[in-house]
């Protein structure tokens, strides 16, 4: 089937995206290599985001993906391996492909791992990501966090709700989190947190998490655990798109508030582009720029 514009990505970026396209007339296709919502679903709770008083991101991610089925998009699960430019720009799958007049590319972001021996391997075994997700499987026990922003925060204090112990170990010398975040932290007593210090090691048994090895001051020391979230950052996903669309430094679409890159009939979105601030309402709001540069440029 050939579409006006098939949108990269389901995350809030991509499916405002395709609302904005829908509402235009235009034939859309959403295409999602995993769960719709990118990493917003991985927000146990949503209070910033305008007219919402609290949500969790699974929620808001259903509401989105329910208004785009009911403008009547058309959603495929699948892997892009590639865009194929010209006239008509051919979006390839690892399962097929599928074309279209304009393509607006809002693959948002990806963990960012340690770097550690082994750590890919542990993920699912006492290495995780998400403690909405994954919280309930550490149920009085002792996990550790690590990070020190606001995702950091929100992971330790939601798994301090379960877990006998949580640890935040960051690696600069103060906590980066918002202070309101901060102040929660504070006030939990099953919560510590341990600063200027970076994991070095992992410890397994049977193949699964026991402890990590911590380097803070220039002394090493053994912190039992069963789990372990990271929360260091994301990173883009942008590599097989740098034909059409240029990256910075940092791996990011350089591309402006207009969302347009340099070729023709190709736009993004979302936190995969180069911006100062990546927050759910500025995905939003580029899903729409992106949406309404694609059908001015179709039309």
């Amino acid at each position: 089937m050939f579409y006006d514009i098939i949108v990269v990505g389901a995350g809030p970026a991509g499916l405002t995206a395709a609302l904005y396209a829908l509402r235009a007339d235009k034939k859309v296709l959403v295409i999602e290599k995993s769960t719709p919502g990118g990493q917003i679903t991985y927000s146990p709770k949503v209070e910033n985001y305008p007219g919402f008083m609290e949500m969790s991101g699974n929620e808001f991610a259903d509401l989105l993906l329910d208004q785009i089925m009911a403008q009547g998009a058309d959603f495929e699960l699948g892997k892009v391996i590639e865009i194929k430019n010209g006239d008509v720009k051919t979006v390839v799958t690892e399962d097929g492909e599928f074309t279209a007049k304009a393509v607006i590319i809002a693959t948002g972001v990806k963990h960012r791992m340690l770097g550690l021996e082994g750590e890919n391997e542990l993920v699912g075994r006492g290495i995780s990501f998400c403690a909405v997700c994954d919280g309930a499987f550490y149920k009085d026990k002792t996990v550790a966090v690590i990070g020190g922003g606001n995702s950091a925060l929100q992971e330790a204090i939601l798994l301090s709700d379960t877990a006998k112990k949580v640890y935040v170990v960051q690696n600069l010398e103060k906590l980066t989190g918002e202070a309101k975040l901060q102040s929660i932290i504070e006030k939990k007593e099953n919560i510590e947190v341990i600063l200027g210090t970076v994991v070095n090691s992992l410890e397994t048994e049977n193949g699964e998490l026991v402890a990590i090895e911590l380097l803070g001051g220039g002394k090493r020391s053994r912190l039992e655990t069963d789990g372990m979230f990271i929360a260091i950052g994301l990173i883009p996903e942008n590599k097989p798109f740098e034909s059409l669309a240029k990256l910075n430094d940092y791996g990011y679409f350089d591309s402006d508030e207009s969302c347009t890159t340099a070729t023709e009939g190709i736009f993004v979105a979302g936190d995969c582009r180069s911006k100062r601030i990546r927050q759910i309402t500025t995905a939003t709001a580029d899903g729409a720029v992106a949406a309404l540069a694609a059908c001015e440029w179709l039309d």
